[in-house]
């Protein structure tokens, strides 16, 4: 697995992500943005649960207002680079993924979840509201009727039903295949090449941001670049031979 990199909550019981888990994935982000031969990133969590959400036995530690809104800029940032990061990550989904764990695997390009995970934003229970940009990227996953109705009746949905909604791309039937799944299209990714691979996540960038023209224009311009290089000239030839081929990363 020297091409794909693992992140892994582990904060029992539930894996709540408090401000020091979120800074501990932002961190790994650093070491694993350092590292050249890293093509694709599996987070997962261990034991029970992906994530059952963000650490309420935290916020009960805040009483400014200010600092409520700093938390939530704080995890807002660290999501937002997730999104924006110029390697695939894919959540490997098992028990549940509810309030911020939900809102970190919206931030992943991937989601692989097992049937019976529980997926959902309730913190309409608790009196308050989703705070990791939630609120935006669950209507742009779902479209906006089914995010206001998870939302307003904190009401989760299985995993089948993610897939269904276009909330998750796969779904495995027992809980321990999760993450098996997730490192085996990590590493089907991973044997392509990196230049074409980072590529990639930043021209659909463009369509994510609803700028088509500036994209197509990105990508006429990457096509022509990246077909001279030495992974297409190697890709080509492979396939006119019909042979696996054997990328450089160059």
């Amino acid at each position: 697995m020297g091409h794909v990199a693992q992140i892994t909550i582990d904060s029992p019981p539930a894996n709540a992500l408090s401000s020091a888990i979120i800074n501990e994935i932002d961190k790994q982000l650093d070491k694993i943005e350092k590292d050249s031969s890293i093509k694709a990133i599996v987070l997962h969590g261990e034991g029970r649960f992906f994530s059952a959400g963000a650490d309420i036995k935290e916020f009960t530690d805040v009483k400014d207002p200010k600092q409520f809104s700093q938390l939530s800029a704080n995890g807002q940032k660290v999501f937002e680079r997730i999104e924006n990061f110029s390697i695939p990550v894919i959540a490997a989904i098992h028990g549940a993924a509810l309030g911020g764990g939900l809102e970190l695997a919206m931030a992943c390009h991937i989601r692989i979840v097992s049937e019976q995970a529980k997926l959902g934003l309730p913190e309409l229970t608790l009196g308050i509201i989703p705070g990791f940009a939630g609120t935006q990227r669950l209507p742009q996953l779902v479209g906006a009727p089914k995010a206001y109705e998870m939302m307003l009746t904190s009401d989760s949905i299985d995993g089948l039903e993610a897939v269904s909604l276009g909330l998750a791309n796969q779904s495995v039937k027992a809980e321990e295949e999760v993450l098996k799944e997730a490192l085996i299209l990590a590493e089907k990714i991973a044997n392509k090449s990196k230049p074409t691979i980072e590529k990639i996540m930043e021209l659909v960038s463009y369509a994510k941001n609803g700028e088509f023209e500036k994209g197509a224009k990105a990508e006429a311009a990457s096509f022509g670049v990246l077909f001279g290089a030495d992974d297409a000239k190697e890709g080509i030839s492979a396939f006119l031979e019909k042979r696996k081929p054997n990328f450089k990363d160059k």
